[in-house]
């Protein structure tokens, strides 16, 4: 008297189930770490240039959390000096004091996808 229901059809392979892929990090908005460095730089009125931890008290005062990012502060500190956009004033590495360059204070005129600048 008792009924046995039918058991279910069993699916094709638990292993072809289709994997999801983790959900993309939402992208930052704002500026980025060299932006504000170089905005910071540019703002401070010292002659000798700004040290790296002045550049970090600011960079901290503007909402940017420095204990968290302190490699990256680092890292762009040190790419900004290589290409020019900083100047050491003192130390090597990312440790001493910085100053804007004089080819980064001046403003290039830029048309289309070419600098005029430079053609001479």
């Amino acid at each position: 008297m008792s009924e046995v229901a039918p058991a279910p059809a069993v699916a094709a392979s638990p292993a072809k189930a289709t994997k999801k892929k983790p959900a993309a990090r939402p992208k930052r908005v704002g500026p980025s770490v060299s932006d504000l460095i170089v905005k910071a730089v540019a703002a401070s009125k010292e002659r000798s240039g700004v040290s790296l931890p002045a550049l970090k008290k600011t960079l901290a005062a503007d909402g940017y959390d420095v204990e968290k990012n302190n490699s990256r502060v680092k890292a762009a500190v040190r790419s900004l000096v290589s290409k020019g956009t900083l100047l050491q004033a003192k130390g090597t590495g990312a440790s001493g004091s910085f100053k804007i360059s004089k080819e980064a204070k001046k403003p290039c005129c830029r048309t289309n996808s070419y600098n005029i600048c430079n053609i001479e």
